[in-house]
């Protein structure tokens, strides 16, 4: 399947769904805060509730949005979740943002809609 060709722009193949699963987790401001205290260390649920101001329950939505789009891993350490970075997907995220460097400027004049 492939997206509809829009102003003579080449076709691309639709995104699959893990791709549009972590686009989607990181919409969210919460999570994005959530991936910038990950990016110094490994947090357990409790210090992220700590830093973030959220009850446990919220947070565990979040952090489940964001474990099924690969971006976080987790461990259990006795009764404690452990979260961490997935730095292989964001790498995975990095190069498919990369390949938009490429294409040409966006045209300034058009035909217009009629």
């Amino acid at each position: 399947m492939v997206a509809n060709n829009v102003r003579g722009t080449p076709a691309v193949p639709v995104a699959n769904s893990v791709l549009v699963a972590r686009f989607h987790a990181l919409s969210d401001p919460l999570r994005l805060q959530v991936i910038n205290l990950l990016r110094e260390q490994e947090l357990c649920v409790c210090e992220l509730c700590e830093l973030l101001g959220v009850s446990q329950s919220k947070l565990s939505f979040h952090l489940k949005t964001l474990k099924e789009a690969l971006l976080v891993q987790s461990r259990q350490e006795g009764r404690w979740i452990y979260y961490r970075l997935n730095p292989d997907q964001f790498k995975v995220l990095e190069e498919y943002l990369a390949q938009y460097r490429h294409f040409s400027p966006l045209a300034t004049s058009h035909n217009g809609c009629n």
